[in-house]
C-alpha cells in the first residue's frame, strides 16, 4: 500500500521535475552523469522526458495493453537538441502526465508493466522515477541532493514490493539464482519518526520471494536514512559510511542487480 496519496504523487512528479531542471541549470549538456555510465546531461534529460511521455500516453489513452516504450530507451542526443528544447520538453512532459492522471483520477484501470494496472501505479512510479533521476542530475551538477523522508519511504516501499515479484528471480542467462537457504535481506530506514513502513524483510529462502514488514534477523541488514537507503537500493552512490551494510554484502549487491530486472523488459 502506498505511503503517499495519489495527489501527492502527482505533485511530486512536477515538483521533482522542476528541481531536477534547477540542478542542471548552467551545467553543460555534455557533462557526464557519473551514476549513469555513458550518459551525459542531455541523455538524462531525454530519458526522463521519454519516461514521463510514455506514462502520459498510457494514462491519457486509457490503454488496456502494452504501449511501446521506445521513447524511454531512445536517449541519444540529436543535433537539434539544445538546452531550451530539452528542458522545456521535460517540464511539459511532467505537466502532461500529471494532468492526464488528474483527468483519469485514482484507481482507473490502465495497462502497466507492474503488479498494479491502474493510474495509481503510474502516479507512484513516475514520482519516484523522477525523484531518483533528480539524484543523477544533482550528482552531475555537483550539488547536494536531499529527498523528503515521506517520499523516500514511499519509494522504498514500492521497490521492495517489486523485489518480491516472482518474475524478478526467474531463469536468466548468466544470472545467478538468488533463491536459497539463509538468503534474507533486511532494510531499515533510520533517523526519522517511527513509521511502521520503515522496515522491510525480503525472504528468498522458499520457492518464491516473500516481502514482509518486520524487524527480523537477516543474512544482511542495510540501514540508513530514508533518502540514503533509497539511493543505495537504486545503486546510486552515497557518501562513505552513511549506509551500514551488516552481514552478507555480496548478497545485497546481487539482489540490487536482480531486483530491477522487471523494469528492464
Amino acid at each position: 500500500m502506498s505511503v503517499l496519496t495519489f495527489d501527492r504523487h502527482r505533485a511530486e512528479i512536477t515538483g521533482q521535475a522542476g528541481r531536477l531542471l534547477s540542478h542542471v541549470e548552467g551545467v553543460p549538456l555534455t557533462a557526464p552523469v557519473p551514476s549513469c555510465p555513458g550518459w551525459t546531461v542531455a541523455h538524462l534529460l531525454r530519458h526522463v522526458t521519454g519516461a514521463l511521455t510514455w506514462a502520459g500516453t498510457v494514462v491519457a489513452s486509457r490503454s488496456a495493453g502494452p504501449v511501446p516504450h521506445d521513447i524511454v530507451d531512445d536517449v541519444e542526443p540529436r543535433p537539434a537538441d539544445d538546452r531550451s528544447t530539452l528542458t522545456t520538453g521535460l517540464a511539459r512532459a511532467a505537466e502532461r502526465v500529471s494532468g492526464a492522471l488528474a483527468e483519469a483520477g485514482p484507481g482507473t484501470a490502465v495497462w502497466s508493466p507492474g503488479p498494479l494496472a491502474t493510474t495509481g501505479f503510474w502516479a507512484r512510479r513516475m514520482a519516484h522515477e523522477t525523484a531518483v533521476h533528480r539524484a543523477d542530475a544533482a550528482l552531475a551538477a555537483g550539488v547536494r541532493y536531499t529527498l523528503d523522508d515521506a517520499v523516500a519511504l514511499d519509494a522504498l516501499d514500492e521497490w521492495t514490493a517489486f523485489a518480491a515479484l516472482p518474475e524478478a528471480y526467474g531463469p536468466r542467462p548468466g544470472a545467478p539464482d538468488l533463491l536459497g537457504p539463509g538468503r534474507t535481506l533486511r532494510f531499515e530506514a533510520v533517523g526519522t519518526a517511527a513509521d511502521p513502513l520503515g522496515e522491510w524483510l525480503i525472504d528468498l529462502t522458499g520457492a518464491a520471494p516473500v516481502r514482509r514488514r518486520a524487524a527480523e534477523r537477516a543474512a544482511v541488514t542495510v540501514r540508513g536514512t530514508p533518502g540514503d537507503l533509497l539511493l543505495a537500493v537504486y545503486r546510486r552512490p552515497v557518501p562513505e559510511g552513511v549506509v551500514e551494510i551488516l552481514g552478507d554484502a555480496d548478497l545485497f549487491d546481487l539482489w540490487r542487480t536482480r531486483a530491477g530486472f522487471w523494469l528492464e523488459e
